[in-house]
């Protein structure tokens, strides 16, 4: 059984038919990536899984049960967190505050510390910086505390939706650095990412979308190398 399927799922904003039937499976301990132009559908999708919208239509189940009418904040305490698009920091509370505000369903103090001692050993500049107001920090940073934030919630399964947007490339390289350690430390990642050429280098599978359709999935590097990816989405001619 995957960790996190979804079948046939439907999603709308008002009548817009934003995901058209949507089916996909991540599987613990991997990382997936969804790759496609703006407006494809994968923001939406992760959404969907969080929460944050229910789909009209369809089934998202994780472990088997599911979750899909459930409130963000029980899908949360399943373990399941989210560093959006855009990082959506809390700018006028500082770094530590924002750190226990993704440990804000947890009373486990003691292996809170430790969590919080696992994301400054991921971003050590957010331990330099604990006293500094979010809204203050560079736009990497800022990145490094919405993934952190994540992280602090304990997740099974992360999802990060587009972690390199608007970061210099040495960044975004460091970025996806720490995404393989996060997987390696034995996290499941769901990964929305327009980079495709690294979101295919740093994942196990992918999903490829289309106005709101998943229209290729394969293994990343099976996806790679095909043609019609790599004119679309990775610049060749």
């Amino acid at each position: 059984m995957a960790m996190l399927e979804l079948h046939d799922v439907h999603s709308y904003y008002g009548s817009i038919h934003a995901l058209r039937g949507i089916s996909l499976h991540v599987n613990e301990g991997e990382i997936v990536t969804m790759i496609g132009s703006n407006g494809a559908g994968k923001s939406t999708t992760i959404r969907t899984i969080s929460g944050l919208l229910h789909p009209g239509k369809g089934e998202v189940l994780l472990n088997g049960e599911r979750i899909d009418q459930m409130a963000p904040h029980q899908i949360v305490a399943r373990g399941v967190c989210q560093s959006p698009e855009g990082r959506w920091i809390f700018p006028r509370l500082t770094v530590l505050e924002n750190l226990e505000m993704g440990a804000f369903i947890r009373n486990d103090h003691a292996e809170i510390k430790q969590d919080m001692e696992r994301v400054f050993e991921l971003f050590p500049r957010l331990s330099e910086r604990l006293q500094q107001k979010g809204g203050t920090l560079s736009g990497g940073e800022q990145q490094m505390l919405a993934i952190g934030r994540a992280l602090m919630g304990r997740p099974h399964l992360l999802l990060l939706d587009e972690p390199s947007m608007g970061l210099a490339p040495v960044l975004v390289e460091a970025i996806f650095e720490t995404i393989q350690s996060i997987n390696k430390q034995g996290t499941t990642i769901l990964l929305v990412e327009q980079n495709a050429l690294m979101a295919l280098y740093v994942a196990h599978r992918g999903y490829v979308l289309q106005t709101g359709e998943i229209v290729l999935e394969g293994l990343a590097k099976d996806l790679e190398e095909n043609e019609t990816v790599r004119k679309a989405y990775l610049g060749e001619e």
